[in-house]
């Protein structure tokens, strides 16, 4: 069986990582009209918003994890969030330096009036496959950012190995 052009890239329109950028960078632009037209926040604050509607109480460290952000990016869009009253920040008991970020009532309401929309442009998305082909992208999603998560890890070990002093 002859190779597929995403196993054996010739140029960069055959590589998996431009193929999935070039997916997510077309399926944003509702989301991102959505966010700031109607809604007044940006796509990188409606993530912030999105990962504390599924788990309040979160450290700013713990949310730019979850959100796949560094901290100068999460910070920036945490301040914004604070700044709309979208979002408030608790000091924690013992070490008042960390603060618990959570959603703030409005917040709340924006987070629940929101996730509906991005998930209907979401299913929109999906309707170009059946059932079981979006179970099979689900199944093989899974492998490939497992997949990239350990590359990511062997390559950071790598890197740690390289700058350890010799003694």
């Amino acid at each position: 069986m002859p190779s597929s052009r995403l196993s054996q890239p010739r140029t960069l329109d055959d590589m998996l990582l431009y193929q999935l950028w070039q997916v997510h960078a077309a399926a944003r632009r509702p989301v991102v009209r959505l966010c700031e037209a109607e809604f007044g926040i940006t796509r990188r604050e409606w993530r912030m918003l999105a990962q504390l509607g599924r788990g309040e109480g979160l450290a700013s460290s713990a949310l730019a994890e979850r959100a796949a952000l560094d901290r100068a990016q999460t910070s920036r869009a945490v301040g914004a969030l604070v700044r709309k009253g979208l979002v408030s920040r608790t000091p924690r008991r013992g070490d008042r330096r960390e603060v618990q970020l959570t959603l703030t009532p409005a917040g709340r309401a924006l987070y629940d009036a929101l996730l509906p929309r991005v998930a209907a442009i979401n299913r929109e998305l999906l309707a170009v496959l059946s059932e079981t082909e979006v179970q099979t992208l689900d199944a093989l999603l899974q492998r490939l950012r497992a997949q990239a998560e350990g590359i990511a890890s062997r390559d950071e070990a790598q890197i740690s190995r390289q700058k350890a002093p010799v003694r």
